[in-house]
């Protein structure tokens, strides 16, 4: 239980360790909830088939989960956080533009995950009914928060321990829930579902990299940077993707062939994607559930609250890395608060805050990723000096991310608040906002060819000098 003392600094060798294996643990566990169940029915709510949900599941969360990997490679070339090596791509200080984002998205999944574990706690004990469904909420709001700030906090060795057994307790809970509900799974029903259009198909396809991979590109060299720089590539990425990818997949497999046995149950999930999987469980589980929910959403929440901590001081606050956790997990403590027991109608609006960030987030990662695979290696010193070779401001960088980000808007629509209605302002072209394509999120897609192709056409000449000087 020792504290972290390195912040966004550069590894020193002798504190490099470990094998890429080491890998499957934070990102299964930060990937294990019983969300992704409920995953199943959003896919299926895009008008498709069984059969091409789990095509979707399993394309969307690999290839988003790629591009985590990649991004991992960055943190075992130089060894240092993710949005300090993004120096590289934008300029020490061209690189607060995607930092302010990559922070504000931190914090508010972190504040949208410990929000949904102390939510779910108070909707199991209603069944339960021996507490006080406010009592039930305020044991798992404190039961998230001590995990999640403990280890955030405290640092690495303690998130690396820790995540495995979350990991472990987690699975093993979540297979006795699969146990006790596959009898309401009728295969003759979900397999005799019509497929659905091509438009739908891609929607989810996109929907799944976008809500279970694309996130963590932005923090993914975090959990990488202690590694020696011996180990192999490719095994950093396979573990990476293994263990990020593999629970996602079965439970959204899984939740599927529920949501596709029971319209009931589907349209439950729509309004409470957690609490609805409790009404098809006998009483005696509904304490476990309500446990390994908690862990589940927490194994987030936990790299969510370290990475913003370290982003923080990326982006120039003077403070140690415990310290600028300690800030973040206030904000998260507030947050939680006032979507739990204050407002109203805040948590949607602010779900949708989050979707309008992640179009530039995604053009980040594509530039970010284009830029890892580019380059052999980085001068750790000139990451934190604006004279060195990455200079202070990338402007072809920031251009491609300005692009991609007005391209993407335009293509994605955005429900969840009225004044987030100006998005889809291309969408005429493709039928309106109404049209077939209108939920399909392509502005995602666009966002990321543009990431992708438009830095290695503005990078190419730079980097050359950069390697070279």
């Amino acid at each position: 239980m020792n504290l972290e003392l390195n912040g966004t600094n550069v590894i020193q060798e002798s504190e490099r360790q470990g094998k890429p294996s080491s890998l499957f643990w934070p990102w299964c566990g930060a990937n294990v909830s019983l969300l992704a169940l409920s995953y199943g029915s959003f896919f299926l709510g895009f008008g498709i088939s069984f059969w091409q949900a789990t095509i979707a599941a399993i394309l969307g969360t690999v290839l988003s989960f790629l591009l985590v990997g990649v991004s991992s490679l960055a943190g075992k070339k130089s060894n240092a956080p993710t949005m300090v090596l993004s120096r590289a791509t934008f300029g020490v200080k061209g690189n607060l533009i995607p930092g302010a984002l990559s922070y504000l998205i931190f914090v508010g999944w972190e504040t949208v995950l410990v929000s949904l574990a102390t939510l779910a706690t108070g909707t199991v004990f209603v069944r339960v009914g021996h507490l006080a469904h406010n009592t039930a909420m305020i044991i798992g709001f404190v039961l998230s928060v001590a995990l999640t700030v403990s280890a955030g906090v405290l640092g690495f060795d303690v998130i690396m321990k820790l995540q495995k057994y979350l990991t472990i307790v987690t699975i093993f809970a979540t297979a006795i829930y699969i146990l006790l509900t596959l009898s309401h799974v009728n295969w003759s029903q979900i397999t005799a579902m019509k497929s659905g259009t091509a438009q739908g198909f891609i929607g989810a396809l996109i929907f799944g990299a976008t809500g279970i991979g694309l996130g963590w590109v932005n923090s993914a060299a975090d959990y990488s940077r202690y590694l020696p720089r011996s180990v192999s590539s490719k095994s950093v990425i396979g573990w990476t993707v293994f263990g990020a990818s593999i629970v996602p997949i079965l439970l959204v497999i899984y939740g599927a062939a529920l949501s596709g046995s029971d319209k009931k149950l589907s349209d439950a999930i729509a309004t409470d994607p957690i609490g609805a999987l409790t009404t098809i469980l006998p009483t005696w589980y509904l304490v476990i559930f309500a446990l390994i929910a908690i862990l589940g959403l927490v194994g987030g929440a936990i790299l969510d609250l370290y990475s913003s901590g370290l982003t923080l001081i990326s982006l120039g606050l003077p403070v140690k890395r415990h310290v600028a956790a300690s800030i973040d997990a206030v904000l998260m403590l507030i947050g939680t608060i006032y979507f739990v027991w204050i407002a109203d109608n805040f948590f949607f609006p602010f779900q949708g805050i989050l979707i309008t960030l992640g179009v530039p987030i995604a053009v980040w990662s594509a530039i970010f990723v284009t830029d890892v695979l580019m380059r052999t290696s980085y001068r750790e010193a000139d990451l934190y000096s604006a004279q060195g070779r990455y200079g202070s401001w990338n402007v072809g960088s920031i251009a491609v991310m300005i692009i991609g980000t007005i391209v993407g808007w335009g293509f994605v629509t955005n429900s969840f608040a009225s004044w987030l209605s100006w998005q889809g302002y291309f969408l005429t072209i493709l039928g309106g906002k109404s049209g077939p394509w209108a939920y399909a999120n392509l502005g995602v897609f666009f966002a990321l060819v543009i990431g992708f192709i438009g830095y290695f056409l503005v990078a190419r000449s730079t980097l050359k000098k950069q390697e070279n000087a």
